[in-house]
């Protein structure tokens, strides 16, 4: 059960961490051309944090799965 309870917390980090960076994305893009050299580096930083939450989600589902 303790598992389970340290993987939300950390979907809660991973999800403020993610929306963060779809944000950073966004003001991006409303800002463009300027900085249109760090595309890619927030593009796969915001790919690597979703990832992760998807990632933990899974994690979460299959734990919850065996403790049933």
């Amino acid at each position: 059960m303790a598992d389970i309870e340290a993987l939300k917390a950390d979907i809660k980090k991973l999800s403020a961490k993610a929306t963060n960076m779809k944000m950073n994305l966004h003001d991006l893009s409303e800002e463009l051309p300027i900085n249109w050299t760090s595309i890619l580096s927030v593009a796969q930083e915001t790919y690597d944090s979703y990832k992760a939450l998807e990632e933990a989600r899974a994690a979460l589902k299959s734990a919850e799965a065996s403790a049933a």
